[in-house]
């Protein structure tokens, strides 16, 4: 999810572990608990984009770095409020629950998660997007609420309840939402004869009304969008893997990598010459048929050196402020 909601997050794991205790300096700690695990982002600044997607919920969100992280970090905050009295287990309590529930929060979003990190396996819910207005400004609210609590611990602790309660209720309401999205597709599938390997079912940008589907076949790959104001059959686009331009790179490492990161949902297109990898788990960027742009897409080039290396490319501002106007006239329902 994104860092305000972590922060959210964190703050309200903590004010509950130490609130009584530490008041709103327990929601600071929580807040900072929530942020640690996506420092991780960190890593593009070191080293290349690859490597930096690869590290990216992983090591930093696994139950590994949750139980040695907590240790570390909760005897620095034991020693500066063991006069406060605070215990070392509430400290502990604080960034090991802080790191889990960051994890977890973020199992529930589109990009895997690595819980188990060092097994390579990305957990992935696919129930909400990564920026979440009705998760996030509700939670947000009965947080700030608990804070202006400062005498009264009860309230303090009903209202910071509240809000876990409330958060926690959304997401697994979001899951039968997507069981429903799910049912739809596979419903449209069916009638019209699609014979398919797979298919994936998420949430679009900042809601959990309009949701988006891909769907592999032999040689393609299917893209529709299904809202719960819809009145017609969902319509499905046509995707080519295009598998042979891929050939041209077999064996290369660069193209392993992204295959994997991808999850196997990923086409080769071709543009001026040029040969793009297009990872179709976030949808489109740029969705015009003279015009079309994935989300996440990389573009092969050769270094001075006759290295063949992968450039990210560049999203536009405009581009996504024109989507988002898209995807809520599409919400409404066609």
């Amino acid at each position: 999810m994104d860092s305000l909601t972590q922060i959210i997050l964190g703050g309200a794991i903590g004010n509950a572990i130490a609130g009584k205790k530490l008041k709103n300096k327990a929601v600071l700690y929580g807040a900072i608990a929530g942020t640690i695990p996506d420092l991780d982002v960190l890593a593009i600044l070191f080293t290349d984009p690859i490597s930096a997607l690869e590290i990216h919920r992983g090591f930093s969100h696994s139950l590994i770095f949750a139980i040695f992280g907590s240790l570390l970090f909760g005897y620095l905050v034991y020693l500066l409020e063991k006069k406060k009295g605070l215990a070392f287990k509430e400290a502990v309590g604080v960034f090991f629950w802080g790191f889990v529930t960051h994890s977890l929060l973020d199992v529930f979003t589109t990009w895997g998660t690595r819980i188990l990190w060092p097994f390579d396996y990305p957990f992935a819910f696919k129930a909400v997007f990564v920026i979440d207005p009705l998760y996030t400004l509700p939670f947000m609210f009965f947080l700030i609420r608990s804070m202006f609590e400062k005498n009264n611990v009860a309230k303090r602790m009903y209202w910071n309840k509240l809000g876990l309660i409330v958060s926690t209720a959304y997401l697994f309401v979001a899951l039968l939402l997507k069981g429903i999205a799910f049912y739809a597709f596979t419903s449209a599938l069916k009638e019209e004869n699609v014979v398919y390997t797979s298919i994936s079912v998420k949430p679009t940008i900042g809601n959990t009304i309009l949701w988006n589907g891909i769907v592999e076949t032999q040689d393609s790959f299917l893209i529709g969008e299904y809202s719960f104001f819809d009145h017609s059959s969902i319509q499905f686009r046509s995707y080519p893997k295009n598998l042979a331009y891929g050939e041209k790179l077999e064996n290369n490492k660069i193209v392993e990598r992204l295959i994997q990161i991808s999850e196997g949902y990923y086409t080769f297109s071709e543009k001026e010459n040029e040969i793009y990898f297009n990872d179709l788990r976030f949808g489109l960027l740029k969705n015009d048929d003279e015009d079309l742009q994935f989300a996440f897409s990389y573009r092969f080039v050769v270094d001075d050196n006759g290295k063949l290396t992968v450039e990210e490319v560049k999203k536009e501002r405009k581009d996504g402020v024109l989507l988002l106007k898209k995807l809520w006239e599409r919400l409404k329902g066609i």
